[in-house]
């Protein structure tokens, strides 16, 4: 099955590319539009923020070092106007701490350059189809949208979550991913489970993108010494569910 066959409604995927690079902007556009997708360019974040607004797209493909308005900076921005478009980030900077701020700024994935485009594809992929899964979550949930573990509150509606009275600020990855612990609590779900559900089929199970977001979800939601909930089952996944060793 060629990708165009396998996403019909691929034609109407809309994806703003943001890079100061002319060469890697049109190598991207070209890329993107022989795979189907809809595309526009911005040359920097000052001027994503005015296309993001006109263009209304899908997806932000969004490189960091640029002049004028960063994607650190515009990625915050973004999220600031309360706007939960997934955005790809893309950067040369590899340390964990490079992730972590690109993640917290409101990034939904992070890619870091160079990259093949296989992968880039398979991260857009995955991306649009999370995006689709908590629309459709959204909808199916009707009047019915709060969900509620221990002290653990979290507003489908508004997508807000809260424990103990603390606001907790999450990312659209770590919000979805949150949302599948707390749909189905106190049962084990497997490493496999949680990737197809998150992160759709093109990640393997052995992908540490899993492990790496529980870890960002552990941090902020027991950031003023809670009690952990997320607890690993060796060999398994991941369950929520209170007290017990890990």
């Amino acid at each position: 099955m060629s990708p165009a066959e396998g996403d019909r409604d691929r034609e109407t995927q809309r994806i703003l590319i943001v890079d100061d690079e002319p060469a890697v902007r049109e190598a991207l556009q070209r890329s993107l539009a022989f795979e189907g997708y809809d595309t526009e360019v911005a040359v920097d974040g000052a001027d994503a923020l005015q296309k993001a607004a006109a263009y209304r797209p899908d997806l932000v493909v969004l490189d960091i070092q640029m002049p004028r308005m960063d994607g650190l900076t515009a990625a915050r921005r973004i999220r600031g106007a309360g706007d939960l478009t997934p955005i790809l980030m893309l950067t040369a900077r590899d340390t964990v701490g490079d992730r972590v701020t690109g993640l917290d700024a409101g990034a939904d994935d992070y890619l870091v350059k160079p990259f093949e485009l296989d992968e880039l594809f398979a991260r857009i992929r995955a991306l649009l189809r999370r995006s689709s899964y908590a629309a459709a979550v959204d909808a199916a949930q009707g009047d019915d949208d709060t969900l509620t573990f221990a002290d653990l509150t979290m507003d489908l509606a508004t997508r807000e979550v809260v424990r103990g009275g603390r606001p907790v600020e999450l990312t659209r990855t770590e919000f979805t991913l949150l949302e599948m612990f707390m749909a189905h609590p106190r049962q084990v779900l497997t490493r496999e489970q949680i990737l197809k559900a998150v992160w759709g089929f093109d990640f393997e199970p052995s992908s540490n993108s899993l492990d790496v977001y529980v870890m960002y979800l552990r941090r902020k939601t027991e950031a003023a010494g809670e009690p952990r909930l997320v607890h690993t089952v060796r060999g398994v996944g991941y369950v929520l569910r209170q007290g017990g060793a890990e």
